[in-house]
């Protein structure tokens, strides 16, 4: 496994603060991805917009598990409507049963590929394992070249606690996932033995100039073998921008939803999100701290 993103739980904690703001994690906090730096300022290009009105379009959590070229390929053109939040002019996409030409845009589909990782909370420590098939689906604007990266994580389901457990003082190493989110020391904790659901997915621009080296069906290209992981997807099917020493391709927006029922709970759902979708917001909690 790669290092992880920078704690992904903890970088969606600090992109709020700034904002008043995957083998998993935010960008959101799964392991086996590189390390990655939420921008204070996304980037707005077509490809963004499009992706934002798709997302807006159906939800965060149907955006985690839909075909995406199915999806996109119900687009035309782009309907600008008022946003109530901001008086400022958004653009929306109006679904039709158009030819995917109509939209501009061209989608490639690599996956499944069954994947696992530890997931660590926003405390520091790797809460629980997760099992998860990613999917990744390339969009490029046929006008300009541009590319952007959506990774989806189906079929997922968690189990507390790690095997990789990683404490970090003051916390105990069962601190719940959201048991920092809104302090620096946990709030909760989460018992062993909880098992759930999650889904989740990671929108990545490529930088500019960017270009497309391999079309290969494996997740990392010409090593089928090769653990899958978004550092190792992106890498070796484009100009490496992810994993190297400055990246210059980031996850800018991601979203994860796990649930849990029962269990002796007190609280069974928890979003880890950045700030453009909401934010953080619930956790897996057995007791209060």
């Amino acid at each position: 496994m790669e290092t992880k993103m920078m704690n992904l739980r903890k970088l969606s904690v600090l992109a709020i603060a700034v904002l008043l703001v995957t083998g998993i994690s935010g960008v959101s906090a799964i392991h086996a991805t590189a390390k990655s730096t939420p921008t204070a300022v996304l980037p707005s290009t077509s490809l963004t917009d499009l992706i934002t009105s798709l997302i807006n379009s159906v939800g965060d959590d149907t955006f985690s598990t839909v075909d995406l070229t199915t999806l996109v390929s119900s687009i035309t053109t782009p309907t600008p409507l008022l946003s109530s939040a901001s008086a400022a002019s958004t653009l929306h996409y109006a679904p039709t049963m158009a030819a995917p030409t109509s939209s501009g845009t061209s989608t490639q589909h690599y996956g499944p590929y069954a994947s696992g990782s530890p997931d660590s909370s926003t405390c520091g420590n790797n809460w629980a394992d997760d099992t998860f098939d990613r999917h990744f689906t390339v969009f490029r604007n046929k006008d300009d070249g541009s590319l952007l990266v959506v990774e989806q994580f189906k079929s997922g389901s968690f189990v507390t606690p790690s095997t990789t457990p990683s404490p970090v003082p003051p916390n105990p190493p069962n601190s719940s996932p959201g048991g920092c989110q809104n302090s620096a020391t946990t709030q909760g904790t989460v018992k062993d033995g909880v098992t759930g659901s999650m889904h989740g997915y990671f929108v990545v621009p490529l930088p500019s100039g960017a270009m497309q080296t391999s079309s290969d069906s494996s997740c990392v290209a010409n090593s089928p073998s090769t653990p899958c992981t978004t550092t190792g997807f992106i890498d070796s099917h484009f100009t490496p921008c992810y994993g190297i020493t400055t990246p210059t391709c980031f996850v800018t927006t991601f979203f994860f939803h796990y649930s849990a029922g029962g269990q002796g709970l007190i609280i069974n759902e928890w979003k880890n999100a950045s700030a453009d979708r909401g934010g953080n917001h619930g956790d897996i909690r057995s007791t209060n701290v």
